[in-house]
């Protein structure tokens, strides 16, 4: 991985493999503040802060890194996110009007900081259910927007990854994995003492 760029910012030297928690497969050498400008802000095991760089991720840079996190086959047959960035996407994306305003110097600013949780997991979907809220709402503490079954969740990205990068939209599916391996490669750990870490 000496000499290797970042495979989503594409100039600084990649220096952690960045892997699909979900299903195993190291998509690529990535630099050590694209590592953590991915990595969620967990409270709990199930439960996620939803940090302002998401605008980055979703936004800003979002063609790069759908791309990125399309490299697991498993991500790209299902069209989707991993459970992780899909609750993020859903709290920042889908339930966006629903989030509380309070008025602010130049207009009204969103107020709190948006959490969501899910209980059960993406390996069973019917049970799978996302929980956003907001911390910190003047109108209460912990305020609850929405809860939204990981199937509708899945389904809205999917409709807003054809609207916002149609041609990552449609090099996933089932069918679009002529240019990627069809098994998982193994994720092993790097014992050379040179620090190579994993996410």
């Amino acid at each position: 991985m000496t000499g290797s760029a970042c495979a989503v910012c594409r100039t600084a030297p990649a220096t952690v493999l960045d892997h699909c928690h979900e299903h195993g497969y190291v998509r690529a050498p990535v630099c050590q503040s694209c590592n953590a400008l991915e990595r969620p802000d967990h409270l709990y095991s199930n439960d996620i802060r939803v940090a302002n760089r998401y605008t980055r991720l979703f936004h800003t840079d979002t063609d790069h890194w759908l791309r990125h996190w399309h490299r697991c086959p498993g991500c790209r047959a299902r069209t989707t996110l991993p459970l992780l960035h899909l609750a993020a996407w859903t709290a920042h994306i889908a339930c966006r009007s629903l989030r509380p305003t309070h008025r602010a110097p130049r207009g009204r600013k969103p107020c709190g900081m948006l959490r969501v949780s899910w209980t059960g997991s993406q390996n069973a979907p019917r049970s799978c259910l996302l929980t956003v809220a907001v911390d910190f709402c003047p109108s209460g503490e912990h305020r609850v927007l929405a809860q939204v079954p990981y199937r509708a969740a899945t389904e809205r990205f999917r409709i807003w990854l054809a609207e916002t990068a149609p041609a990552v939209a449609t090099a996933a599916g089932p069918d679009r994995l002529d240019d990627l391996p069809t098994q998982s490669r193994p994720i092993i750990a790097d014992t050379s003492g040179e620090g190579l870490a994993l996410f």
